[in-house]
């Protein structure tokens, strides 16, 4: 059986650039999906190389590291705001001087991309386009890897994941039984009501608050159905599943 696998405890501290970024992925990865990365799970290099060339400009290092590691693992990248792929990668002009787009909502209603005067940043700030306009997401790179992993993971899977609006005479349970992951606030492109968002964990269990008071709802996973149970039975909410 794999152990189960205690996200805060792995970003104790944040990320602490790429390095410890990948090394997250490789470890979440094989525990949350029962599998380890492969090298098919990356985009091949004359993918990335085409993309650079068509845009005329390299890609971020951080950025294109990320997609050799694993920009074709759709369980990991593509449930719900899907990473683009290398062919699709565009600069939106809608910033001032331009924000090249590798992710987007899968309903196009929001996109998140790196500014092109931080181009040439080996782990460049990310910033999303929300109902509000274009806006700061989160301060590096890496970790925005990171987060686009935790979600996407976390909203992949039909039998372990769950949600429910958080009562707020629960959030002590949910404080007494989960740590903070040491991710940054960032916000949710739809709502800035239903912002900052924030990660808790416990081993085997991945929690996202969206929002504070009668704002927030909480999003879960389990590394198995039985970890989601679990997290049901501690946060005895209005789940909607």
């Amino acid at each position: 059986m794999t152990p189960a696998f205690d996200a805060a405890a792995a970003l104790r501290g944040g990320v602490a650039g790429r390095a410890h970024a990948w090394r997250f992925v490789r470890d979440f990865a094989a525990a949350w999906t029962g599998q380890p990365l492969r090298d098919g799970d990356g985009s091949p290099e004359g993918e990335l190389a085409a993309a650079e060339h068509g845009l005329g400009t390299a890609l971020p290092r951080t950025l294109r590291e990320g997609y050799a590691l694993l920009g074709r693992h759709a369980d990991l990248t593509a449930a719900e705001d899907p990473l683009e792929p290398p062919a699709g990668l565009y600069v939106d002009d809608g910033y001032d001087g331009g924000a090249l787009v590798f992710r987007r909502e899968n309903q196009d209603c929001a996109s998140w991309g790196v500014l092109m005067d931080r181009i040439a940043d080996d782990d460049p700030p990310v910033v999303v386009e929300s109902a509000d306009g274009w806006i700061p997401f989160l301060d590096r790179m890496s970790t925005a890897w990171v987060e686009l992993v935790l979600t996407e993971t976390l909203l992949a899977s039909a039998h372990r994941y769950d949600a429910c609006e958080l009562p707020d005479d629960l959030l002590p349970a949910l404080e007494a039984g989960y740590t903070r992951v040491d991710l940054p606030d960032h916000p949710l492109w739809a709502s800035t009501a239903d912002s900052p968002l924030r990660w808790y964990a416990a081993p085997g269990r991945v929690l996202r608050r969206d929002g504070l008071g009668n704002h927030s709802w909480v999003h879960a996973g389990g590394q198995t159905a039985a970890h989601l149970d679990l997290v049901r039975a501690q946060l005895p909410g209005s789940w909607v599943r």
